[in-house]
């Protein structure tokens, strides 16, 4: 049941959406498609940080390690969801997806569900504080693809996507299934692999191939028959499952067709075993409630589409009274993401930034991608600096373990040692002994010395060694650059040179001096 609070809500939220007729011009001049329009779909966006950090100077001057950033967003209505589900492994529930959407449906009430095209969308919505949510085929073919809804989007696709969505979050989610990808046999695939990507419901249509928006003209439909048989296949693969996965029953009949039609088929979809009811596209109140009065103990799906469907926008408090029991908002979000990029590039292109009420700060948007909570979870598995590192007097400066105050008292430690200690230095021998065993001379690049010397950030040498030359060579022959030098080019220029050459000095990310000395 609504609220005086929520109705008010209802009544005074706007929003900045593009009109359904817009999304037609936008995307392609010919009907779009899609069972957003009808239950909704949604997509996924990882992102990652790398924060590979090498162990040692030498490793770093070696190999420079490469980071990448990504974002995700961030909203405080609900607390942070685990944060394993940001990586792709749910957190543990007390029941399956499908156990708490059949919750919600025995739940009084109507309940809201924002369609999401993402998973960066999807953790929007469970934030926010929504039960569930549902993917719009709609939504992903226009983020995913840039195209309209009218089936060109593959089945492989939808579900790529929509087991991403379902990884991100721990609500349940109702998955677009369009019209099964086929013949009753195809159903049956189409609902094993969505009851496998972790949905909680799937719907199903009875549209023919290429299917498109219900909400477009010149909608077809299969018959009545092949309609039934696809809703059994459904269920058996559902049984033959061992799942409980719910089973929307969608027909495009009242468009395709007649009112009188979609009601019958309602009703056969009800005998045949459907779990919830859907026509999309209803034109009037008095349809919508029509068709809430047939198998009456079958919950019903209304669908609300934004900006200029066929089917009159109701808020939840009439949507319960006519006898719905769940709804779905296809458009909202892909709609205000929309415009909202379109407001932002039109202030950057003049020469602006989009105005602190419509953009996040960093903070927000790196608290809403989990960013705190990572580093949080990331303590878990500090590890300390290894034995052999310390008795050797090295401290590797890239160690996360080290807060400032213990580098100061282990400087100042290494510097009382540092006479006891001095630095390393390889020794080379000027023969070596051929294949026959007979005494050699080095030659070439392998006559030379190659001197490699670090020096911390507080004056205090951490490293000194030398190596033939050679051993580089041979390394850059196969990787010619290395951290950014090009040391191979560095040793051919200054092979055939007299005395010694200061080759590369540099200081690294972490403060550290790096010499290397061609001697």
């Amino acid at each position: 049941m609504m609220n005086n609070a929520s109705l008010a809500v209802i009544k005074d939220c706007k929003l900045s959406l593009p009109t359904f007729s817009s999304f037609h011009h936008r995307t392609h001049p010919s009907p779009l498609s899609s069972s957003s329009s009808s239950s909704s779909s949604s997509s996924s966006s990882s992102l990652i940080v790398s924060n590979f950090k090498l162990g040692s100077p030498l490793q770093r001057l070696l190999l420079q390690p490469k980071k990448s950033i990504s974002f995700h967003v961030s909203a405080k209505p609900r607390p942070i969801p685990p944060l394993s589900a940001s990586y792709g492994d749910k957190a543990p529930r007390a029941e399956s997806p499908a156990k708490a959407l059949r919750r919600i449906l025995d739940s009084p009430g109507v309940h809201q569900g924002p369609a999401c095209f993402d998973a960066l969308s999807a953790k929007l919505v469970e934030r926010a504080g929504f039960e569930y949510c549902f993917t719009s085929g709609f939504s992903i073919s226009a983020a995913r693809l840039g195209l309209p809804d009218v089936g060109l989007i593959s089945y492989g696709e939808m579900l790529d996507q929509g087991r991403q969505i379902t990884q991100s979050v721990s609500i349940p989610v109702i998955g677009d299934g369009d019209n099964g990808y086929g013949n009753a046999m195809n159903v049956k695939r189409t609902v094993r692999d969505f009851i496998r990507a972790g949905f909680a419901g799937i719907i199903l249509e009875d549209q023919v191939s290429p299917k498109a928006c219900g909400h477009t003209h010149d909608r077809k439909v299969v018959s009545r028959e092949e309609a039934v048989m696809r809703i059994k296949a459904a269920i058996d693969a559902r049984e033959e499952s061992g799942s409980d996965i719910v089973i929307i029953a969608r027909t495009d009949s009242r468009q395709a067709v007649s009112f009188d039609e979609s009601l019958w088929r309602s009703r056969a979809f009800a005998d045949a075993g459907a779990d919830v009811l859907f026509i999309d596209a209803l034109a009037s109140r008095e349809e919508m409630k029509a068709f809430c009065e047939i198998a009456p103990f079958v919950p019903k799906m209304a669908n609300m589409l934004e900006g200029g469907g066929k089917t009159p926008i109701l808020n939840p408090i009439e949507l319960e009274d006519v006898g719905y029991k769940i709804v779905a908002y296809p458009l909202s979000l892909i709609g205000v993401s929309i415009r909202a990029m379109q407001d932002a590039l039109i202030a950057i292109k003049g020469g602006r930034i989009p105005s602190p009420r419509s953009l996040p700060s960093f903070e927000e948007i790196k608290e809403t991608l989990g960013f705190n909570s990572y580093y949080e979870e990331e303590k878990r598995y500090v590890t300390s600096i290894s034995q052999v590192s310390s008795q050797k007097g090295y401290i590797p400066a890239s160690s996360n373990s080290y807060g400032t105050q213990q580098r100061a008292q282990d400087d100042a430690q290494q510097r009382g040692q540092n006479s006891q200690n001095p630095a390393s230095e390889v020794v080379i021998p000027d023969m070596y002994y051929g294949p026959d065993g007979s005494e050699r001379s080095f030659s070439g690049i392998w006559s030379r010395t190659l001197r490699i010397k670090i020096t911390g950030r507080d004056g205090i040498e951490k490293l000194d060694f030398r190596i033939p030359a050679g051993f580089l060579e041979g390394i850059t022959n196969i990787v010619p650059a290395l951290g950014g030098v090009n040391i191979k080019q560095l040793l051919d220029d200054a092979a055939e040179e007299l005395g010694g050459k200061l080759l590369v000095d540099f200081n690294d990310s972490m403060g550290d001096r790096i010499q290397v000395f061609l001697e």
